[in-house]
């Protein structure tokens, strides 16, 4: 319990504490960088200054402390030019181009950019400049931020979606668990009422009065149904998906006001697709539903089935206000309502109907403001 109070307050220290961490790592590569690189200019002051001393030397000076300094570098590439624009020495260099001038030239434009050029005088005379890059070794430190930041962010989008997959995880289990109990829940007096309407019989009643009760108890029996197999795996069976749309289309349109034009479309033959028909019909139902809210009442509805080689498709269209582009997929989230008295349940349990249960997909095909609109369910036929 207090763990959950100050869950949000836990939360953002560990993101403070995670930003500083990152910020102190990404502060001690910089300094070690520039540590680094500056280590990088001393060695080659000594090897200039080698150099220096070589060319001062005669016959009788001992030069193996030199040469030994000149012959160091192994890492760093250099090039070395003469007053007059010749190249006096060279080390890690690429030996096949180092005859290009172009590629000279642009060595040492490149190495203008990375370090400050040495220049080799002697008694007042310009003798030799020594033009070098960043070692291999410095390079690859200089790009470990950008790889630093990149292993973060994958950690980061990781730990994202593994927490969305958790919650959306526990917001199913909330719904199976919140259908199964209102399935409990209306079981109880729906048993009750049937054992009364039973009463009823025997009782001088009007029978169109019980008639009526059990078309009611009906629904509710159905309704009961729905919400039992929404709140686990419902088992499918293979069905006439023209037959069974036909089935929802009469049924809605029996209940449905005269301001209401109603059209069905479909193929005159059997189309097998492996179903749960209390949990399609509920599909059916939501969709022209809410296309009769969209038309407040008054245009017309058109259900079209289409087969294809191995899918079918159920188009549910309406005439009314359309729906903008950019909500499109909207419509299905959670919460997601135009109305002004609604949950906005209905579509997003539309889509976890066809596509969790039925393997299937359920997209708005198009929409025209003011026009209407048309969703379209895909399923696959089964053989």
């Amino acid at each position: 319990m207090i763990f959950t109070k100050y869950s949000n307050t836990f939360r953002w220290i560990m993101i403070a504490l995670s930003f500083i961490i990152v910020s102190l790592i990404l502060w001690n590569t910089y300094v070690f960088f520039q540590n680094f690189k500056e280590e990088e200019r001393v060695k080659m002051e000594n090897w200039s200054f080698a150099q220096d001393q070589l060319i001062k030397s005669d016959n009788d000076t001992n030069l193996n402390l030199t040469l030994k300094i000149l012959q160091s570098n192994n890492t760093t590439p250099m090039i070395v030019i003469n007053e007059d624009g010749g190249i006096y020495n060279y080390s890690n260099l690429n030996e096949e181009k180092i005859g290009d001038p172009k590629y000279v030239e642009r060595i040492i434009e490149r190495f203008k950019e990375e370090n400050k050029p040495i220049k080799v005088i002697i008694n007042g005379k310009l003798i030799q400049t020594i033009y070098y890059g960043n070692s291999a070794l410095l390079n690859k430190l200089k790009y470990y931020p950008l790889a630093l930041l990149l292993i973060i962010f994958l950690f980061a989008s990781v730990i994202f979606f593994f927490y969305k997959s958790n919650k959306n995880a526990s917001q199913n289990k909330l719904w199976s668990g919140m259908a199964k109990e209102t399935a409990h829940q209306i079981g109880t007096p729906l048993s009750s009422l049937i054992g009364w309407t039973e009463i009823l019989k025997t009782e001088n009643v009007n029978p169109d009065y019980i008639a009526e009760i059990e078309k009611d108890i009906d629904r509710l029996q159905t309704i009961t149904e729905r919400f039992s197999k929404i709140g686990s795996l419902p088992t499918l069976k293979t069905t006439d998906i023209v037959a069974e749309t036909k089935a929802a289309y009469d049924y809605l349109k029996r209940r449905s006001s005269d301001l209401v034009a109603f059209e069905f479309i479909a193929p005159n033959e059997h189309i097998p697709v492996n179903i749960n028909k209390q949990l399609y019909g509920w599909t059916i139902e939501n969709l022209v539903k809410n296309g009769i809210d969209a038309m407040k009442g008054r245009g017309k509805i058109t259900i079209e089935i289409k087969q294809l080689e191995n899918n079918v498709k159920v188009s549910v269209s309406d005439t009314g206000k359309g729906i903008a582009k950019k909500n499109f997929n909207r419509i299905f989230e959670p919460g997601y309502t135009t109305k002004k008295r609604g949950w906005g349940l209905g579509l997003s349990l539309t889509r976890r109907i066809i596509e969790d249960f039925h393997n299937g997909k359920i997209k708005v095909l198009d929409s025209t403001i003011g026009k209407g609109t048309t969703i379209q369910i895909g399923l696959k036929r089964a053989h």
